[in-house]
């Protein structure tokens, strides 16, 4: 009886050492594009996981996914499938106006890129987007919610009228942006333009025929976000240590990008699988119009033009409303 006491006591002594070895986990997800450098660095040179350790987790398991498009993130987010989602502002925007007061309440961790989304197309007669006829699909990487269908819906609206934003988006059709390189560069499927996103978007532009109709900074009047990250109140609250080992690895990993970007092109490269020379990934990511960054740029100006045309239920009244606290001190807009 005395032997099984004791047995049971350290048993019970042990649920505590258990429990506290367990190892915290993050699980991050990007989408189809360039968009995401700090992300393939941070895989690449372990910087979560060196930041963990800096601060006093030894050890923690990272682990990272791909999706096509908003929707498939932000399901996996509120599933609980991944931790971090990240892809154009559109799709944050989105999950934040639907789960505002509520203890999952998402919000943005940080930018990551600014830079453009090309339009591109293989019919000679677009030259701007009133040419699009009946016949002509524009693919996108998810129709209605991506950045690109909202970018495409903004272009409408400054094209045709505030009333007429969703004129084009009978002619949208989804596809990742690899297929929809292929679909636009083969010439037979129905599919004869693609709002994409870098390094597909220059892909298209060396084949013979193809030219741009949009750039997304015109649109914008200028430069603005292209990518960011986003997570829930419940997974930062939860894990304050971890989160603020995300934030410096998301520093370190922009440092080490601007330091040096055709390394970083390699990275992408590498991850992607991808068969593009090197000098023109490298090209890329080191473009006149380009810049790897943290701060939130023009953000609210999609926030304002969904909220205007009901894609929004809830108005932000300033792009600190849809982020949390840890990039306030940024010049974000």
């Amino acid at each position: 009886m005395r032997c099984k006491a004791i047995l049971i006591a350290a048993a019970m002594l042990a649920l505590p050492l258990a429990a506290s070895a367990q190892v915290p986990e993050i699980k991050l997800a990007q989408q189809f594009s360039m968009g995401y450098l700090q992300l393939n660095v941070m895989e690449h040179q372990k910087l979560i996981e060196k930041h963990a350790k800096l601060l006093g987790i030894p050890e923690v398991k990272v682990s990272w996914h791909t999706f096509n498009g908003p929707a498939a993130v932000n399901d996996a987010l509120l599933s609980g499938n991944i931790d971090i989602a990240s892809g154009g502002v559109p799709g944050l925007l989105v999950l934040w106006a639907k789960t505002k007061g509520t203890p999952q309440e998402v919000r943005g961790v940080a930018a990551l890129s600014s830079q453009p989304f090309l339009l591109n197309t293989r019919n000679p007669d677009v030259k701007t987007i009133k040419d699009f006829k009946e016949g002509d699909r524009i693919a996108v990487p998810a129709v209605k919610v991506s950045v690109q269908a909202i970018m495409l819906q903004m272009a409408a609206a400054k094209a045709f009228g505030d009333k007429d934003f969703a004129k084009l988006d009978v002619q949208t059709v989804s596809m990742s942006p690899p297929d929809a390189t292929l679909a636009l560069l083969g010439g037979k499927s129905e599919v004869n333009a693609a709002f994409s996103v870098p390094p597909f978007q220059y892909q298209q532009l060396e084949a013979p025929g193809i030219h741009t109709v949009i750039n997304s900074f015109d649109v914008m009047g200028g430069s603005h976000s292209f990518t960011v990250a986003w997570t829930s109140a419940k997974f930062r609250d939860a894990n304050p240590v971890l989160y603020k080992a995300l934030i410096a690895a998301l520093h370190e990993a922009t440092d080490i990008i601007n330091k040096d970007k055709t390394a970083a092109s390699a990275l992408w490269i590498a991850d992607a699988k991808s068969k593009l020379p090197p000098e023109m990934v490298a090209k890329v990511v080191a473009g006149p119009q380009v810049r790897w960054t943290l701060v939130p740029e023009a953000t609210m100006k999609f926030a304002d033009f969904m909220t205007a045309v009901g894609t929004l239920k809830v108005k932000a009244a300033s792009w600190k409303d849809y982020f949390f606290p840890e990039v306030y001190d940024l010049k974000g807009s």
